[in-house]
């Protein structure tokens, strides 16, 4: 199969990619704008792999992205390329509204020019593959139940709404011209190649460097937590076997209060790269909480472990360690990384 990929050099799409070519026989096209999240140095491994090809191309650009299409002549597309980062919706919301929401349209559209000049029996094989969170359906906060593929969205901010639209975008395009989609809604991802303006990976970045280790309101926030080799492998399965028009739900099984993942991270920082005196929870800080943040999110997995045999393979213990023990054997990576746009200061605060 021969799958284009967007939003490659991106945290999910790199770790999609090195599962695809080092355990598989696809050919990948990686389609990537390189903004500051989006880095070829998670991609070193693969760089030169003889069934690996990089562009750099923004989604929106219907031209560019048209040409990449008759050239590739892809058999299926993985759609990951995305603003991400909630509290940076905060701050700036244009970005998230233009990638997210027009840049989709124009890869739509390109891709359905491109799937309209197919032969049938191509036409019939050939997927969209839309990849967007479990933050579309908003907060199950006072509800004890579980995010399943018919829960209504209900989007917080900015990002989730950007997101949200998005899916409703591809599903249209299905419904409308017939399209092959699929569509999957992950929870929280973790693991190695992490930007550091997330949780796992700036705790740990700010642990080391003696900062403060920001918690936000009373850290009772809940959060279902997906290893990332694990959400790669699940992509691949559903691409390959998932039938169109479908949804399916990705998680870890792993719900943790965001105070418990802090205080778990220091006490493998404590084992693994302990401090000269005392623990590194005692740089815990909480700070006033983020606006309209949601307190608890879990995704039922069942539909996609039941009809497409996937699950995790990952506790939330072992892909911690795992990931842990990556950034301190790879501090150099995180700095080529920062490249001067962030570093690692408080977003979204209003």
């Amino acid at each position: 199969m021969r799958i284009l990929i967007t939003g490659g050099a991106g945290f999910i799409g790199s770790a999609l990619i090195r599962h695809l070519l080092n355990h598989t026989e696809h050919q990948v096209l990686n389609l990537d704008k390189l903004t500051y999240a989006g880095n070829l140095e998670s991609l070193v491994s693969v760089a030169e792999h003889p069934r690996y090809s990089f562009l750099q191309a923004d989604i929106a650009d219907s031209v560019a992205v048209g040409t990449a299409l008759n050239a590739f002549q892809p058999d299926a597309i993985m759609h990951l390329a995305a603003e991400s980062h909630v509290d940076r919706s905060i701050d700036g919301p244009a970005a998230f509204i233009q990638t997210n929401i027009v840049g989709t349209y124009a890869l739509l559209e390109a891709t359905r020019s491109y799937w309209s000049q197919l032969d049938a029996v191509r036409q019939a094989a050939f997927r969209f593959h839309h990849i967007s969170t479990d933050e579309v359906y908003g907060d199950l906060h006072g509800v004890d139940d579980l995010f399943s593929e018919t829960t209504p969205y209900a989007p917080s901010s900015p990002y989730s709404a950007s997101k949200a639209a998005s899916d409703h975008l591809v599903r249209a395009w299905q419904r409308t011209y017939g399209l092959p989609v699929l569509l999957t809604n992950c929870s929280n991802n973790y693991g190695p190649y992490h930007f550091p303006e997330k949780l796992i990976p700036l705790v740990i970045l700010n642990a080391l460097d003696g900062k403060p280790l920001p918690v936000y309101g009373n850290g009772q926030q809940v959060r279902d937590w997906l290893y990332v080799e694990d959400h790669a492998r699940a992509l691949l399965t559903v691409v390959s076997e998932g039938k169109v028009g479908e949804t399916y739900n990705i998680g870890g099984h792993n719900e943790q209060k965001n105070l418990h993942v802090v205080e778990s991270i220091c006490a493998l920082l404590d084992e693994l790269a302990p401090r000269q005196s005392g623990s590194y929870k005692e740089q815990i800080s909480f700070v006033s909480d983020r606006p309209g943040h949601d307190l608890r999110y879990a995704i039922d997995a069942s539909k996609i472990e039941r009809e497409l045999g996937w699950k995790p393979t990952e506790t939330f213990a072992s892909g911690l360690r795992k990931t842990v023990r990556w950034y301190l054997d790879n501090l150099d990576w995180c700095r080529r990384v920062q490249d001067g746009s962030y570093q690692r200061e408080r977003l979204g605060a209003l």
